[in-house]
C-alpha cells in the first residue's frame, strides 16, 4: 500500500512517537510510507527511518491554519497519491481533510479530554471533519466512548491499543540499585526512586509527585523522585518542592532520546496525569518489568488490574497514592506486580499486534477505494 501520515509536528510526545513507529513498521514490512508534518518542530526526526524513496516534508506552518500550508500539502498528496491519508489527532486531521484528493482518510485519536474553551471551539469545528473519515482509530474502549457519546466518530471506528517492541523493552539484568546511572544520577542503593516519564506539562500533574515523595519520607521511607522529561511545569515543581523541604530528594533528567536506562534506574513508576488516554509511558515501563501507579484516568483500567500488574488511584487522590507507593516500597511485591505487568504487555500491547491490527484496518480502506474506482469506471464506460 502507498500510505501518507499528516502529523501536527515531530515534537515529543507519544502520539507523535507511535506515528513514526507505525510508519517506520508498516515500511519494514513493504508498503510505501511518506510523512509530513505541518508545524516545523522536528524533535523525534532522528528516529524516523523510512527508505530514501520516501517523502518526508514539512509545511512549515506559520500559524494555526496557514494557507499556504495547506496548498503545500495538497500539492504532496496530488503527487504521492496515497490509497489511504492517515491523520495523526484533530489538527493534522484539518489539514488532512481539507488538502486530501480522494483517498480514504484514516484519523487516530490520541486525546480524550478538553481542558479549556478554546479547545472545546477547536473541536465543536474538527466534529464534521471526523464524520466525513473513513475511519477513526480510538486508542481505549473508555476514550472511544466517551467521544462517540460527544458526537465524534467516523464512518467506522476502531479501538487499536497503544503496543511497544518487547525486544527493544527488555528488562535490565541485575539488581536495580547496582544501576550505573542511577548512581550518576545522585542516588543511594537504599533510595526509594519513584520515576514520572513525560513532558512536564499541566495536564501530566507532575507536582503531586513531590507532593507525595514528602509524605512517603514523613513516613520514614527513603522516598526520591526521577522525572524523566522536561517542560513549562518544571518551575512549578521545582517550587512546591523548596516549599515541602525536599528540594534535595528528586532529579529532573531533561528530555531524552532513550528514556529505557532512566525507567530502569526506577523502583517504580507512576503517571499522576489529569488525563490521558492510553499511556505509552506506562505501556513502557511496564515492559521493563516496572510496577506502575497509574491515575484512573484514559484506558488505565484496560491496562492494568489494580493489585496484580500495577495500581490505579483516583485522579489527584494524593493520599491514595501515597499508599499505592508505600505497598510497593517492599522489594518482594513490587518485583512480583513487575512481572506481571512485563507478561500483560507482551499478551495485550505488542508492537507487532498494534502494527497489525493498522494493517489490517488500512488494507480493508485500501481495498474499498479500489473498489469503488472501479464501480466508477464501469458506470464511465456505460
Amino acid at each position: 500500500m502507498r500510505l501518507a501520515f499528516v502529523t501536527g509536528s515531530l515534537v515529543h510526545g507519544g502520539a507523535e512517537r507511535q506515528a513514526i513507529t507505525l510508519a517506520n513498521r508498516l515500511a519494514e514490512r513493504g508498503h510505501d510510507c511518506h510523512l509530513i508534518y505541518v508545524k516545523n518542530d522536528p524533535s523525534q526526526l532522528g528516529r524516523l527511518h523510512l527508505p530514501a524513496s520516501s517523502t518526508v516534508r514539512c509545511l512549515h506552518a506559520k500559524r494555526y491554519f496557514d494557507l499556504g500550508a495547506l496548498s503545500h500539502l495538497h500539492a504532496l498528496l496530488e503527487r504521492l497519491d496515497p490509497q489511504v491519508l492517515l491523520a495523526i489527532n484533530a489538527h493534522a486531521l484539518m489539514y488532512a481533510s481539507l488538502a486530501n484528493a480522494g483517498a480514504p482518510l484514516m484519523v487516530t485519536l490520541h486525546s480524550t479530554y478538553l481542558r479549556t474553551l478554546k479547545e472545546q471551539l477547536q473541536m465543536a469545528a474538527y466534529r464534521p471533519l471526523f464524520w466525513r473519515s473513513a475511519s477513526t482509530v480510538f486508542v481505549c474502549e473508555r476514550q472511544k466512548r466517551h467521544w462517540l457519546s460527544r458526537g465524534v466518530f467516523g464512518r467506522r471506528n476502531d479501538v487499536i491499543y497503544n503496543g511497544v517492541d518487547l525486544e527493544h523493552w527488555q528488562p535490565p539484568e541485575g539488581e536495580i540499585s547496582a544501576s550505573p546511572l542511577r548512581r550518576a544520577l545522585g542516588f543511594a542503593p537504599s533510595d526509594y526512586v519513584i520515576g514520572l516519564s513525560a513532558v512536564l506539562r499541566p495536564e501530566k500533574n507532575p507536582a503531586q509527585l513531590i507532593e507525595a515523595v514528602a509524605r512517603l519520607r514523613a513516613m520514614g521511607l527513603p522516598a526520591r523522585a526521577l522525572f524523566i522529561g522536561d517542560g513549562p511545569e518544571r518551575a512549578r515543581v521545582e517550587a512546591r518542592a523548596r516549599a515541602l523541604g525536599v528540594a534535595d530528594r528528586f532529579v529532573i533528567s531533561g528530555f531524552q532520546e532513550d528514556v529505557r536506562p532512566f525507567l530502569s534506574a526506577c523502583d517504580v513508576v507512576t503517571l499522576t496525569s489529569f488525563t490521558e488516554a492510553f499511556s505509552l509511558a506506562a505501556v513502557e515501563a511496564m515492559a521493563l518489568g516496572r510496577a506502575v501507579v497509574h491515575a484512573d484516568v484514559g484506558g488505565a483500567a484496560e491496562m492494568i488490574h489494580s493489585g496484580h500488574d500495577g495500581w490505579l488511584f483516583p485522579v489527584a487522590d494524593t493520599a491514595t497514592l501515597v499508599d499505592r507507593l508505600a505497598r510497593l516500597a517492599d522489594p518482594v511485591a513490587r518485583t512480583r506486580i513487575g512481572e506481571n505487568a512485563r507478561a500483560t504487555v507482551a499478551a495485550r500491547f505488542s508492537e507487532r499486534s498494534m502494527v497489525a491490527r493498522y494493517e489490517q484496518v488500512l488494507a480493508e480502506l485500501a481495498t474499498s477505494r479500489s473498489k469503488r474506482a472501479q464501480l466508477r469506471n464501469r458506470a464511465t464506460a456505460h
